[in-house]
């Protein structure tokens, strides 16, 4: 069960961006409940993350796979439990899937994978990107993915980190 209660979705403050929500991604999921504490928060976030998911020029596949090594990484099963389907409709496969969690090891990921996943691993564990790791996805991504690769790897580390310091899972209830 999450820290504290979620938000009540019914009131008059919160309501137009409930409302926004449902038309944009048809349910107002767990995270969103929590952030409507702060409706500035959750139309920023929703806004940022909406940006990131349908707005960017990076391929699906490899945008899911970021974010299911990101909640690996992290330990945040929620972000994978919501995650894993829509990575499976983006074409990762299964076997990719279970190869994440030792992924150098794992002989089903292209070489641009393999760059990215590192990049992900640098940024999330580290912070600071080494020039090798760096060269690597350079290599395979032009700027305009570049960006769009490190801003899909800083949010998704934020919502673990938000989610996780709020214990928010998908088994709880309203």
């Amino acid at each position: 069960m999450a820290r504290i209660p979620y938000a009540d979705m019914q009131t008059g403050a919160v309501r137009p961006l409930v409302d926004k929500m449902i038309a944009q991604r048809g349910s107002v999921l767990h995270l969103y409940q929590m952030l409507l504490h702060s409706p500035a928060v959750a139309d920023g976030w929703l806004a940022y993350l909406t940006s990131i998911r349908q707005k960017s020029s990076l391929d699906g596949a490899l945008r899911e796979l970021v974010i299911m090594r990101v909640a690996l990484l992290n330990r945040a099963p929620y972000e994978a439990d919501q995650h894993a389907p829509i990575a499976l409709s983006e074409g990762v496969s299964e076997g990719k899937l279970a190869g994440l969690a030792d992924w150098p090891d794992c002989p089903l990921f292209e070489p641009i994978e393999r760059a990215v996943l590192a990049y992900v691993d640098a940024m999330t564990r580290q912070v600071q990107v080494d020039d090798e790791v760096f060269a690597a996805v350079a290599a395979h991504c032009a700027p305009q993915q570049l960006v769009e690769l490190t801003a899909t790897i800083a949010a998704y580390n934020m919502v673990s980190r938000f989610l996780e310091a709020l214990q928010i899972h998908s088994h709880d209830t309203r």
